[in-house]
């Protein structure tokens, strides 16, 4: 299961304690998001619209405003807006040619991750709720992370001999999974937050949480006995619902994250494989 701190190293992003995205912020004003981008207020108060149900920019806009800034070797300008680009249409995808509020808002706060991993957390949850469905969240992130702990033998990535991914990954066992890897060396695990047992998640469609005492293998920590099953204390916040109470008490739990390092797990690299498995029979 893919962690806050993996998400971290994958996007080449330092870990911060600063709370995340909520969906309780204000929407941002027009002389802020012009600040945010380089632009005049009465520029982005002209192009701000409505595409979707939700307010935001226009790509074609932004392009255009990036290309600008490029051909003038405006190089904050073009970073900010390319980066604004980067969240509107990869990142947090939600309108066709449009950058959302949302978007703008998570790139103002400056920690994307915990939001990425509850789109990733939700959509799968979601999904597998239906019994099928299309996962709409960063893929290629979700992909970078699955391919992370695959084998890195020459013989499994070889498509000459098996060309399909199912094959290959329907004989894996646990010895085949590359579960730790060495930049996590010194890692401290987001392990909780306030009061809750977990780590709770909002993305920018709901909210739900994960349970980081069943990923410590992949950062190198034993699972030395099954889980209390507190920590696997589970809760769905489903998008459209009003659920302003539960995300207030997100918000003040993502004010006090609780964090576990090597004196507090013990030694690394020990990896006790029948409790981890007894555990879930």
């Amino acid at each position: 299961m893919p962690t806050l701190e993996e998400y971290y190293y994958l996007l080449d992003l330092p870990i911060t304690d600063h709370v995340p995205f909520t969906g309780l912020e204000v929407e941002p004003k027009s002389n802020a998001i012009a600040t945010l981008i380089h632009l005049g207020k009465s520029e982005v108060e002209a192009h701000v619209t409505t595409k979707g149900g939700i307010r935001g920019l226009p790509t074609q806009f932004l392009l255009e405003k990036a290309r600008y800034f490029s051909r003038m070797k405006s190089t904050y300008a073009f970073e900010a807006i390319f980066t604004l680009l980067a969240y509107g249409l990869f990142l947090f995808l939600n309108v066709d040619k449009f950058v959302d509020v949302n978007s703008i808002r998570i790139f103002m706060i400056g920690n994307p991750v915990p939001t990425l991993l509850g789109d990733a957390y939700y959509s799968i949850y979601l999904q597998n709720s239906y019994h099928g469905g299309m996962i709409i969240c960063y893929t290629p992130l979700l992909y970078r992370w699955f391919i992370s702990h695959m084998p890195q033998s020459d013989a499994f990535w070889d498509v000459r001999k098996e060309p399909r991914w199912a094959p290959k990954i329907m004989v894996l066992t646990h010895s085949h999974i590359d579960w730790y890897h060495r930049v996590y060396q010194d890692v401290e695990i987001v392990d909780s937050c306030g009061s809750f047992p977990n780590v709770p998640l909002l993305g920018t469609k709901g909210g739900i949480n994960y349970n980081p005492v069943l990923a410590r293998q992949q950062l190198g920590y034993p699972m030395r006995d099954k889980p209390n099953i507190i920590h696997l204390s589970s809760f769905f916040l489903k998008e459209g619902e009003d659920h302003k109470e539960a995300r207030e008490k997100i918000v003040k739990a993502w004010s006090h994250i609780h964090k576990k390092s090597r004196k507090d797990l013990g030694p690394r690299g020990l990896f006790l494989w029948s409790h981890i498995f007894s555990g879930f029979k």
